[in-house]
């Protein structure tokens, strides 16, 4: 999977790739001759007593090292180049990805995972990607460059590498293996960390409000403390590889001094010989020990290239139709037949045979008791979920054959909670028409009854506006996001509990000014209070995922128990007909 994944996303920065390993190759071999000119230096300059080839070779040195440093830079630069635009396509594509899941696919993640997986998951193979582009290009050209140049100057100490380098890949490799699963567990604690961090940030008030500041400290420390555990773990294994890699090259430049040593002493080799020697061995342990160190930084890129291609290669259950159909002639019809939707591995389905019209200008309010599946009926239409069995019709066509954008462009939803998005009043009523002006923000605003808290506030419409929309009141959340809507002037309205948040009072004068928006388009609203749906053309019960009662509110008074029940728990049936 890493190497498909790094394929895909570095494959069309090839060039910068390429250029990379031209100059890493120019930056070994000018590596790989500067031992051979210092040896040169000692046996005939120093040893001799020429000055002046002490200075010449000196400066050849000067020359190549100049040329390593530039060669060196210019590698970085363009592995770096690729690396950052590799990691940002793969944030681009995972995000792309997750916005086309439906509420199922995000279920199963989970957005704490989705989130270490576009940010920490994606630095980590971005990470291996610079690195690759650098080390890994340079390591086995040392290494083999190394063995070939230090067998030239001296074939009977070859035998050193023989030993030395078969033995340091064996004790990384020994070390590394251990280290995969350590990696794995420890992407799963950051996830933990992140979903508890997550939720007390975001439920912060809840927390203060039963004060229990101490309990989520806690639950932090739990989740922190196994994340610091399984750190450790793998810490010690990492603690093991530098130790290792410095005593067997320590090991090495001993036994080559020693055995070079009487080389020299016997006069079968020269001093400048040894020195290069000696360095050539150097390069070769520590090309391996570079190796080595990418060696242990895959194993936890792999993790994490696995967990960014489960993302990407997980198939949305909404899918978009390869021929998709028009509307038909009615796009404001909504039309549920025997529609059913099962959550996976269930053993009952959430809604079952649900069958009703919806038309423009009429208003279905949908009630029922908590969990009967009211919203997730309302979610069926603009096909954040699809149905398990049956259909759902918009404008006469099935869901399932429209194009989902041009099926969304036609509906407003107003989800059961209220979100605003970080910005402005301003941005966050045009987010469904860029294009609206001002005065069509006012009028939505007098519309949603929201117009008189903006117009207190010291900025109005430029009013900044917090992630979530934290800053203001539940309240008034709920009427800025009505007022979006409105702003959007969609064929279909959806009112998911939208209203429970307003007194009764505003309630009654925003469902009567959403009249004269919505005469002509078809509106369905679902609700808890009766107060608020009492005066809809058709209200539907719902219990246990099925309709139990469908018409108006007196009709059902009569007609349907459960209905009845609902209406008595809240007001007297008397005060109400």
């Amino acid at each position: 999977m890493l190497i498909s994944l790094l394929r895909t996303y570095s494959y069309p920065y090839r060039n910068q790739l390429v250029g990379v390993v031209v100059l890493q190759l120019i930056s070994v071999i000018a590596a790989l001759y500067l031992p051979s000119l210092n040896a040169d230096i000692i046996d005939y300059g120093v040893t001799v007593g020429d000055i002046g080839y002490i200075w010449t070779t000196g400066l050849k040195m000067l020359a190549v090292t100049c040329v390593q440093i530039v060669c060196a830079i210019g590698s970085v630069y363009y592995g770096a180049q690729a690396a950052m635009a590799a990691g940002r396509d793969m944030r681009s594509a995972i995000l792309h990805k997750v916005g086309s899941f439906s509420g199922r696919e995000v279920g199963h993640f989970g957005a704490p995972s989705l989130i270490t997986r576009t940010t920490n998951d994606v630095q980590q193979v971005q990470l291996l990607v610079v690195m690759s582009a650098t080390i890994m290009v340079m390591a086995p050209i040392m290494c083999v460059g190394g063995i070939v140049m230090a067998l030239r100057e001296d074939f009977g100490l070859s035998w050193i590498l023989l030993v030395a380098v078969p033995a340091l890949g064996l004790s990384m490799g020994f070390i590394i293996v251990r280290m995969v699963p350590g990696f794995r567990a420890m992407q799963t604690k950051i996830d933990g960390v992140n979903r508890v961090l997550r939720e007390q940030i975001t439920g912060i008030r809840v927390v203060r409000a039963f004060v229990r500041e101490r309990n989520e400290a806690w639950r932090f420390g739990v989740a922190n403390t196994e994340l610091t555990d399984q750190a450790i773990s793998v810490g010690k294994l990492l603690a093991l590889m530098f130790p290792a890699v410095l005593l067997i090259s320590n090991v090495t430049s001993v036994a080559v001094i020693w055995f070079g040593g009487h080389a020299v002493d016997s006069g079968s080799m020269q001093i400048g010989s040894l020195t290069a020697m000696l360095s050539y061995i150097m390069q070769i342990l520590m090309s391996v020990m570079m190796a080595s160190f990418m060696a242990m930084m895959v194993p936890r890129a792999s993790v994490c290239a696995e967990r960014i291609t489960e993302v990407l290669e997980t198939a949305t259950t909404v899918v978009a139709p390869r021929n998709p159909e028009p509307f038909g002639a009615h796009p404001g019809f909504v039309e549920f037949a025997l529609a059913e939707y099962a959550y996976p591995g269930a053993d009952e389905p959430v809604l079952k045979d649900i069958t009703f019209r919806a038309q423009p200008g009429e208003t279905t309010a949908i009630i029922g008791a908590t969990g009967s599946g009211k919203s997730t009926l309302l979610n069926l239409i603009p096909r954040l979920i699809d149905v398990t069995e049956g259909a759902v019709y918009v404008g006469d066509t099935d869901v399932r054959n429209l194009d989902p954008e041009l099926l969304r462009s036609q509906i407003g939803l107003v989800p059961q909670r209220a979100y605003l998005f970080s910005g402005t009043i301003a941005s966050n009523l045009r987010y469904g028409n860029p294009d609206a002006t001002d005065d069509e923000l006012w009028r939505c605003l007098e519309i949603a009854q929201a117009a008189d808290f903006v117009r207190s506030m010291p900025e109005g419409l430029d009013t900044p506006v917090a992630q979530g929309g934290t800053t203001v009141s539940g309240g008034q959340r709920q009427r800025l996001q009505i007022a979006r809507v409105l702003v959007k002037r969609p064929a279909i309205y959806l009112f998911d509990d939208s209203f429970s948040a307003l007194d009764l009072a505003t309630d009654a004068r925003l469902r009567e000014a959403l009249r004269s928006v919505t005469e002509q388009s078809t509106v369905i609203i679902v609700a808890q209070r009766v107060s608020t749906i009492r005066d809809a053309d058709r209200i539907i019960v719902i219990e246990d995922g099925a309709i139990v009662g469908n018409g108006r509110h007196e009709k059902l008074l009569v007609d349907c128990p459960c209905y009845a029940e609902i209406v008595d728990s809240q007001l007297a049936v008397e005060g109400i007909a």
